[in-house]
């Protein structure tokens, strides 16, 4: 069984590292939080290297460097499952919060939040919105567990959403909060957290080649005093 010894947070596009900071600071798993913020989005400084959703999924391969779980809101869901693909023998567990994954939800009554949103944050980049690809055949090929948070409160992403993810990863797990709203992962972080915390107990699939054989990681000694470990927020 191979634990993360990364918990890697990513957030939507209201582009705030510190959107999980609630269910981060309740998570009883020892190893290190990254928490990391999309150049160009609210307060964080632009990076003229990021145009386009792949460059965010660049950043965010960069830093699963070990063992990681990727834990994402709404539109940072789109971005882990893509580098989740791109490491595969890394990437240990998922967490997928109210996010479309990629996949087409126009047969699913989402609501189009995009106008509204460009029109309250001018200054976004809007690249973001007009992203529209349909990843939907690739996602089968994930294989870390995914644990996929959902409201039935939220018209931006719809419990339908979440169930058609859940049928396409072949490893997953789905919880529904009653009234819970797109902003859930941080409003209910007290009831978020212990669901992160027993998800990242689960068995992972990940292995790493050794010889041209496969075989499970060996596991770093990780402090169980996660208070006296450092944090990192990264734009």
């Amino acid at each position: 069984m191979v634990k993360p010894t990364k918990l890697i947070f990513l957030p939507g596009a209201g582009g705030s590292a510190h959107f999980w900071q609630p269910v981060a600071n309740r998570l009883v798993h020892p190893a290190p939080r990254v928490f990391l913020g999309w150049p160009g989005f609210g307060s964080v400084p632009i990076n003229p290297k990021v145009q386009g959703i792949q460059d965010l999924v660049a950043l965010v391969v960069d830093e699963i460097d070990q063992p990681s779980a990727l834990i994402a809101q709404s539109m940072g869901g789109i971005i882990a499952i893509q580098a989740a693909l791109k490491r595969p023998e890394l990437v240990t567990h998922l967490v997928l919060t109210v996010t479309s994954g990629g996949v087409n939800m126009s047969d699913l009554h989402a609501e189009d939040w995009r106008p509204a949103f460009i029109e309250a944050n001018p200054t976004f980049p809007r690249w973001f919105a007009e992203y529209k690809d349909d990843i939907s055949s690739a996602v089968g090929s994930v294989l870390a567990p995914a644990l996929l948070l959902w409201g039935d409160a939220d018209p931006i992403s719809p419990v339908a959403v979440g169930e058609r993810l859940k049928g396409l990863l072949p490893t997953s797990s789905m919880h529904v909060f009653p009234g819970g709203e797109h902003d859930l992962a941080n409003k209910l972080a007290p009831k978020v957290a212990p669901l992160i915390d027993e998800h990242l107990k689960m068995r992972s699939n990940l292995t790493v080649k050794r010889d041209g054989r496969e075989a499970a990681r060996p596991l770093p000694q990780c402090s169980a005093r996660h208070n006296l470990l450092p944090e990192f927020i990264i734009t």
